[in-house]
């Protein structure tokens, strides 16, 4: 008689997070959900299966493309390509200079200007950037945190000349400081001085701009540098909770503002994880805005999100499978309810994306919307017996990190601020990092093109290439701006900003003043440094 042959032991199996998966889940499987008391409704506390009733059946997410390379010129004809083939927002991206506060002459922008994003260093250059375009008949992201507050002076100034009424502008400033000490780098001042340009940017906005988000607390850029997603809602919600003190503790009303915040968080390969990240992320939210801050307006409680698709999951080999990538972390935003969405460009691990790889990434944001019936009905995997069980799953273990990075409090509400000086955050996320690069190495974790599936033919991919000579003519731009401007009420602009720094007067009048009197980034940065000083990292080992 034959044996039977034996069964091969199924492997173990875990997401991104490490949350061991389940071969069936159903009521009886471990974290069940009980769908009495945790679905709710959409559009009602605590928000899990979307902040709004309707959703995409009352209202599309913004499809808003991240753009912005070399001068103002390039990137004006980027947006109008963009605004041409359907995009219904826009996203900028500045240079490294302009991130950190140097204009385009600074000796330390050299070789920089106009690489990773536009060089902005004056007012005119602002103009350019929006040549044609109604501020007050789009709605625009700024990807800007150090300088945030110069740039979003430099935007209503712009708005101003246009005739526009800016207290009708629609949009959002990162203005995310925290994450830059954590995991980007693109900070300028110490902490307590950076802080304060937050919550500044709180106050004024709420009187003179208040349909503008005043900060996109970001969690993607810690994804970018490898943290899980459980890390990723726990930093993120910390690094928010964080702001709300500190704007508090300025003296603000907490429903005053929280209406206005937004986040900002990545999407990831693993589609489910990514689906039940962001559910947890909102519900989390909720809870912590009504029960920990005591919010009384509903839209205090509300988590609205943008998403961008994970940059750190594109290959150089075998490109064009990143389409693929793209379509899955794009689906995984939609289905999670986020309000707007940025696709990447499948070249963008080889050079900023081309025309081509813009209208692609663009395309699969309209194919998701209205060839694949997702938008059809509200939060469609509601229910799911894995979906719900990973969004416990991923609130319980973000509640730890959450609770974790409070024990660093010494009194004072702010457990991040020390969690971070620390060290803790960066050092989690270096150990997800090098867990998860240890995993490709060892081909547990298959990236398919790079460790296995390979092959030895190539695709030639056009490349976008930044003319060489656009940075010789933007400083050419900036050095006949100063001749021209009047430098009486120039000096004059920049020394009530630096007042403005040392009195504790709310800066942003005073920043929007001297950008109209034609003072660069550069030099505005540079007033508060001679104040606030920089910010040195300290090694942590």
């Amino acid at each position: 008689m034959a044996k039977t042959p034996e069964k091969t032991p199924l492997k173990t199996v875990k997401t991104s997070s490490g949350i061991p998966v389940e071969l069936v889940y159903g009521p009886g499987s471990p974290n069940a959900f009980d769908p009495q008391t945790q679905l709710g409704r959409p559009g009602e506390f605590p928000f899990t299966r979307g902040i709004q009733p309707t959703m995409y059946r009352g209202r599309l997410w913004t499809m808003r493309q991240y753009a912005g390379m070399g001068d103002a010129e390039e990137s004006n004809r980027r947006y109008k390509f963009l605004l041409a083939q359907g995009t219904k927002g826009l996203s900028v991206a500045f240079d490294l200079p302009t991130q950190i506060g140097y204009d385009s002459d600074s000796p330390l922008a050299l070789g920089e200007v106009g690489k990773v994003g536009v060089a902005i260093d004056s007012i005119e250059d602002m103009e350019r950037l929006f040549d044609g375009i109604r501020l007050d008949q789009i709605s625009t992201s700024m990807t800007i945190n150090a300088t945030a507050s110069i740039l979003l002076a430099l935007y209503v100034a712009v708005a101003k000349r246009q005739g526009a009424d800016v207290r009708k502008l629609s949009g959002t400033v990162q203005n995310d400081i925290l994450k830059e000490y954590i995991a980007r780098g693109t900070y300028i001042y110490p902490v307590k001085h950076a802080m304060r340009l937050v919550t500044d940017i709180f106050a004024w906005a709420a009187d003179e701009v208040p349909e503008w988000n005043t900060i996109s607390i970001s969690g993607y850029h810690m994804r970018e540098a490898g943290c899980t997603a459980v890390q990723e809602v726990a930093f993120t919600l910390a690094d928010g909770m964080t702001y709300v003190q500190a704007a508090i503790d300025a003296g603000l009303d907490v429903d005053a503002f929280a209406p206005r915040l937004s986040f900002f968080f990545n999407a990831h390969n693993n589609l489910l994880e990514e689906v039940a990240k962001f559910r947890a992320a909102r519900r989390m939210w909720a809870r912590i805005m009504r029960e920990h801050f005591g919010a009384k307006n509903p839209r205090s409680w509300m988590l609205r999100f943008h998403t961008q698709t994970a940059g750190s999951t594109l290959t150089a080999q075998q490109p064009e499978n990143n389409i693929v990538r793209t379509t899955l972390q794009a689906l995984a935003a939609v289905m999670g309810g986020t309000q707007s969405l940025h696709t990447n460009g499948f070249d963008e691990a080889l050079a900023l994306p081309t025309e081509q790889a813009a209208r692609i990434a663009l395309r699969t944001q309209q194919i998701l919307a209205h060839e694949s019936g997702i938008a059809d009905t509200v939060d469609p995997l509601a229910g799911s017996y894995y979906v719900e069980s990973l969004t416990n799953e991923i609130e319980q273990r973000a509640d730890e990190y959450i609770a974790a990075i409070s024990r660093f409090d010494l009194g004072g509400h702010y457990g991040m601020l020390r969690a971070i000086e620390q060290g803790y955050v960066q050092r989690e996320i270096q150990n997800a990092a090098y867990a998860y690069q240890t995993a490709v190495d060892e081909k547990a974790a298959v990236v398919v093109g790079v460790n296995d599936f390979v092959s030895e033919a190539t695709t030639a991919v056009p490349i976008q290439r930044i003319d060489e000579a656009l940075e010789q003519r933007q400083v050419e731009r900036l050095r006949s701006l100063r001749t021209k401007r009047d430098a009486t009420v120039h000096y004059a602009a920049l020394r009530t900003v630096a007042d403005a720094a040392r009195n504790g007067d709310n800066l942003m009048p005073k920043i929007v003043a001297a950008v109209e009197s034609y003072a660069t980034v550069g030099e505005i940065a540079d007033v508060m440094r001679g104040v606030f000083g920089e910010y040195r990292e300290s090694v942590v080992v």
